[in-house]
């Protein structure tokens, strides 16, 4: 997990969510903020250019004042982490990139896949090297480039069992239930429901490591959170109530962008800061 990998939002990622969660149009938010049409462009196509006119906009949109400054002055992102047990692979999805993980028990070297990425080459080839064995393959969400590489990695590890959140059905795969409870070896894996970006959006919450670790998809993202496309009042809630109310040291392994963590996010994620000042 040492590869410095940017984050994902800027600023104007975060307001564009805020705006269409909210639905707040541009114009409204003028009418709302009293900050000039002009300034209110720039700010929304990524010119932090009128620090008082962005902390107006904080307000109407809901934002944390403190947390959406820094995002703008780019002076905030999280602490970089090691932890013995979980891998990090970040790989080319069009525009963007896409993350997926191997975590494994350190002891019996039994381990699971979260999600596949586009080229699932990458986690076989790191289990091989460290001797693990991939017995799970957990989707967090079904969207084409979380799955995009799914028949390939079931190939090279044809006694994994796949997993899917019930609400969110995938061909071939193993349903659940919020609640579910998996073991990894020695390593407990409790599966939460954290729909809003997708109808069966999942977080993996992993006890046993050195530090408690959360695989939340595209339902938290480092400073921001998913585009909440099915619904954002459900996306703001289940990460409110879900995520960000898990031990504060534990990890978070986001489906794009940098790792982060519980207390990162409840400092600096400029949706839920303010809830936690």
């Amino acid at each position: 997990m040492s590869e410095l990998i940017p984050i994902e939002d800027l600023f104007e990622d975060i307001i564009a969510k805020s705006m269409r969660g909210r639905h707040i149009s541009e114009s409204e938010l003028a009418e709302r903020t009293g900050v000039h049409s002009d300034v209110l462009k720039r700010l929304c196509r990524g010119e932090f250019c009128d620090e008082p006119a962005l902390l107006k906009v904080a307000e109407v949109l809901q934002l944390d004042p403190v947390a959406l400054t820094m995002s703008a002055s780019l002076v905030w992102r999280p602490q970089r982490v090691s932890l013995d047990g979980v891998a990090q692979f970040n790989t080319p999805y069009r525009d963007m990139k896409v993350n997926a993980f191997l975590v494994w028990d350190p002891e019996s070297k039994v381990g699971a896949a979260f999600d596949t990425g586009i080229d699932s080459s990458l986690i076989t080839d790191r289990a091989t090297e460290l001797g693990v064995t991939i017995t799970q393959i957990f989707l967090t969400h079904t969207h084409n480039d979380h799955v995009a590489d799914l028949e390939r990695l079931k190939s090279a590890c044809p006694e994994a069992e796949v997993f899917c959140n019930r609400k969110e059905p995938w061909p071939g795969t193993t349903k659940f239930s919020e609640g579910a409870t998996f073991t990894i070896g020695s390593l407990k894996v409790t599966a939460y429901t954290t729909s809003g970006h997708s109808p069966g959006g999942t977080t993996y919450f992993v006890e046993g490591l050195e530090r408690p670790l959360g695989v939340v998809g595209d339902a938290l993202f480092a400073g921001s959170m998913g585009g909440g496309l099915v619904s954002f009042a459900d996306a703001w809630k289940n990460n409110r109530e879900k995520i960000l109310t898990l031990p504060d040291n534990t990890v978070l392994c986001p489906g794009h962008g940098p790792i982060t963590s519980v207390a990162e996010e409840k400092r600096n994620n400029p949706f839920f800061a303010a809830e936690f000042r």
